[in-house]
Parts: structure tokens; C-alpha cells; sequence
């Protein structure tokens, strides 16, 4: 069984069109399809024509409760021929909660192992994530061996794209689970030339990694959700229902075992940023920046961040892009400036206290 995840930390760019769509398209070529709803927010259950409040059990059973992952098949619904969902529901939404006692590693593990308990009788599961980075979409990445990543043809999208990218690279390294990122645009308008300019770039910069297929603006997509049916079963002569068929074979036609081409990594000269990684632990903290003379002491500006929870320990990770050098830097902690705790290397401060000492080789 091939297992896709639909990621993007974007709302608005087609993941669970895409999601239900390429389902929709797989299934009516013969192929055993079961869509994964992993967004609290229900949209695939509910493009797929189940209602959400209607359901006895979804996958907040099979995630939180104890020996859950032996019971993702019982909660499985059948939607159409070949075609079948595991549903979600609001409840999703409080799951980082309930395993916030537990180990990082097994919290991100739970999707995995239940998907790995499902008989054989699938030959794809997609699995449609959350609009954001956190615990439901790091257990869609540990299941799935492949990404597809729904990609609006504007430049803002672009460059939430690429920081999407190292995210994922990120994580694979930490969880030591590599997977084949490819991108799709999607919600294009051949019309305006704008979007041709933008389609252009986005198949400039990540070359291979772009599918072929594109998908068009196209109204009859929204009256398919509406109508709880895949496009290719409500209007299969649409301009979604031909590039989302399109899309399946493309799919279908590709060998995971090869992966995908990545981005192209330069060789670093002496100079070059390199990526440098640090962590604030507290248990009582709600909001944690970085600030330092390397982004004007503008707390988190240039900064990515990633917030995890070891069991009432939150963890922010900051991420930064910095040549070769020695920078003094200190912690926002809900709204105080202080030093960093974990680092013994500090300066005094030009207006008091002290600063941590950060050396980039």
C-alpha cells in the first residue's frame, strides 16, 4: 500500500480537494482507495458525504485511546465503489493534549502503527492534514512514504512552500524517516498571464519535484464538496474531473521505491549560512522568542520556530540562517528578555544584564 500525505501549513490551496479528488480518480481506475482525515475540521469526511456528527467512532479512538491502532479498520467507512474514509471529527483537535504525558516519539507513532495493522486490501491511502505543523500532520508524515504538496500559483504561497520544505526535511532527519516530496499547483487561472509568470517559477525552482499535472480554477469542484461526491463521479467531464484523472495517472504511473528528485544542496563556501538550530525548555512559558544582533534584536524576525511538548515541558526550536561568526543573543520569554539557560558562553549586555554567546563555524 502506498501512503500519501496532502501537506501544506497553508489553508486554501486544495488540500482536501486534492485529498477526495485524486481518491476519487485512483478508485474509478480500479485501485482500493482510503482516504485518512486527519483535520479536526472534517472537510474530506464531509466531501466524501458522511457527516461528522453522525459518526460513532473516528480516528481520536484510534490516535488517543490505549491499543487504538488495532482498531483503525473498524472505524473505516465505505463512500463509494473502491472507495473508503476514515473519519474525523472536532475531537481531533484536543489530542496534543491528551498525549502530552507521553514521549514525542510515541506520540507521532500512533498513525503509523495503526496504519500498518490495516489488511491488504488497499492499494493507496491519502492522507489529508491539518493547515499547520503539529502533532497531527508529524504523524502523517511518519506513515507516509510520499508527499504530495497542493501549491496555489501566487508568490506568497511560494515562499511558504519552501519554508514547508525544510520543515519537512527537519523533521525527517529528527525522526529518521525520509520521504519523496513532489508539488502540485493548484488553483490556476490560465487566463491572466500573473499566473502563467508564477506556474513558470514554480516549475523553475523545484524542477523535478513539480508533477506534471495542474490543476485549473474550476467551479464544479466546489459543487462537488457540496454535493458529498468526488469530482469524477459529479461531473466527470469538468476541467477538475480531467485534471485530477490526469493527476491519478501521474501517480499511479510513478515508482516510489525511486523517490523524487530533491532540491539541489550547493556546496557551502566559507561564508555561506549554515542552518543553526537551538531550544528553550520551559513547563510555564506560553510565548518564546529569539533576538540577537544577527536580526536587530527584533524579537523572532527571520526566525522559524517549531513548538513541541515533552511531557509538561514545551519545546521551542528556533531555526536560523547565519554565516560564520560570533553573535550575543537572548530569549523573549512572555514578553522578559533573558538569557539562554542551556548555554554557559555569555557577554555582558550594552544595556545591562547579559547576553548568550552564539559561535557560527
Amino acid at each position: 500500500m502506498r501512503v500519501i500525505a496532502i501537506v501544506n501549513q497553508k489553508g486554501g490551496c486544495g488540500k482536501t480537494t486534492t485529498t477526495v479528488n485524486l481518491a476519487g480518480c485512483l478508485a474509478a481506475d480500479g485501485a482500493q482507495v482510503l482516504v485518512i482525515d486527519l483535520d479536526p475540521q472534517a472537510h474530506s469526511t464531509m466531501a466524501l458525504g458522511v457527516d461528522p456528527e453522525e459518526v460513532e467512532e473516528n480516528l481520536y479512538e484510534v490516535l488517543a485511546e490505549p491499543g487504538g491502532s488495532d482498531h483503525l479498520q473498524s472505524v473505516i467507512l465505505e463512500v463509494g465503489d473502491n472507495l473508503y474514509v476514515a473519519p474525523s471529527g472536532i475531537v481531533l483537535s484536543a489530542l496534543e493534549q491528551k498525549l502530552a504525558s507521553e514521549r514525542v516519539e510515541s506520540r507521532t507513532e500512533r498513525l503509523s502503527a495503526a496504519v500498518e495493522k490495516l489488511p491488504s486490501q488497499y492499494d493507496y491511502a491519502l492522507i489529508d492534514c491539518p493547515p499547520n505543523v503539529g502533532l497531527l500532520t508529524f504523524n502523517a508524515l511518519r506513515a507516509a512514504s510520499e508527499v504530495i504538496v497542493p501549491l496555489e500559483t501566487s508568490p506568497f504561497a511560494i515562499n511558504g512552500v519552501q519554508k514547508l520544505l525544510e520543515t519537512i526535511g527537519l523533521l525527517s532527519e529528527r525522526i529518521g524517516h525520509e520521504v519523496s516530496v513532489r508539488i502540485l499547483p493548484t488553483l490556476y487561472d490560465g487566463r491572466t498571464r500573473y499566473a502563467r509568470k508564477i506556474l513558470t517559477e514554480i516549475r523553475e525552482m523545484f524542477k523535478d519535484m513539480c508533477f506534471d499535472s495542474v490543476i485549473r480554477q474550476n467551479v464544479k469542484l466546489r459543487e462537488a464538496v457540496a454535493k458529498g461526491k468526488p469530482i469524477i463521479r459529479y461531473a466527470p467531464s469538468a476541467n477538475g474531473a480531467i485534471d485530477y484523472s490526469a493527476l491519478a495517472v501521474e501517480v499511479s504511473a510513478l515508482d516510489p521505491s525511486l523517490g523524487v528528485a530533491q532540491l539541489p544542496e550547493p556546496e557551502p563556501r566559507v561564508n555561506d549560512p549554515r542552518e543553526v538550530v537551538v531550544r528553550y525548555r520551559d513547563p510555564m512559558a506560553s510565548d518564546v522568542r529569539i533576538a540577537g544582533d544577527f536580526n536587530g534584536w527584533v524579537p523572532d524576525k527571520g526566525v522559524r520556530s517549531l513548538i513541541e511538548s515533552e511531557g509538561q515541558t514545551r519545546i521551542w526550536t528556533k531555526i536560523l540562517q547565519l554565516p560564520p561568526g560570533t553573535y550575543q543573543y537572548r530569549y523573549v520569554v512572555d514578553g522578559q528578555w533573558l538569557e539562554d539557560p542551556e548555554n554557559p558562553e555569555f557577554a555582558k549586555g550594552s544595556v545591562g544584564g547579559r547576553n548568550s554567546i552564539l559561535v557560527v563555524r
